[in-house]
């Protein structure tokens, strides 16, 4: 699968990047924070985690200890959450399901070194951008099946008070859909509001 956006757009933009790191201030939190601060990242760092995050974060490491594997933090639970890198030292089921929780979308070992922090960040906004184009495409698919449905309904709607077939009805909304620069939808969502109203349908009409 390519890229989201083009490999070379993800280097370039790491360079400009907002990152938050949650980890203690030891060797491997500093070795961390300096090669973010290589790479050209704009670094801001905690420990403990933040109950709410800053502004404009683009990306998220998170050392998970066991001070802080059973705390909930109210920004795990966010739709528009940035991409967790999380960074373990240990391997064992707390510790996983601890990144599970986190929704990581990388993971690096401690202790920590230069090597595999650029690779990381890139698999995890790679893989958030990914995610969020499905969620997307999914998003509209879904958007332009309700569209369908209301067309279909509104049609159903001009064939009974109008005793139409299906053909003519849909051409009535799709003339008046260009006579008011609406969308078929649109139009078909007032057909049904004005029907929901009035009343004018088989049933009532009886």
């Amino acid at each position: 699968m390519k890229p989201a956006g083009g490999l070379s757009r993800l280097l370039h933009n790491l360079r400009s990047l907002q990152v938050v790191v949650f980890h203690p201030d030891d060797p491997d939190g500093q070795e961390l924070i300096a090669q973010l601060r290589r790479i050209g990242c704009q670094v801001k760092a905690f420990w403990p985690p933040l109950e709410k995050l800053p502004d404009e974060v683009g990306l998220i490491f998170f050392c998970v200890r066991p001070e802080v594997l059973a705390h909930e933090l109210s920004w795990m639970k966010r739709d528009d959450l940035p991409p967790v890198v999380a960074v373990v030292n240990y391997e064992n089921p707390l510790t996983i399901e601890a990144v599970l929780r986190l929704d990581a979308w990388a993971v690096i070992p401690a202790p920590v070194k230069s090597f595999g922090v650029m690779t990381s960040m890139v698999v995890a906004l790679n893989q958030a951008g990914i995610a969020r184009e499905r969620v997307k495409y999914v998003t509209k698919l879904e958007q332009r099946l309700a569209g369908l449905r209301k067309i279909a309904k509104a049609k159903q709607v001009l064939m009974q008070g109008r005793n139409i077939g299906e053909e003519e009805a849909y051409k009535l909304i799709r003339e008046q859909a260009m006579a008011k620069r609406l969308t078929t939808e649109q139009i078909a969502d007032a057909i049904i509001k004005a029907n929901d109203i009035l009343g004018f349908d088989s049933k009532s009409s009886g």
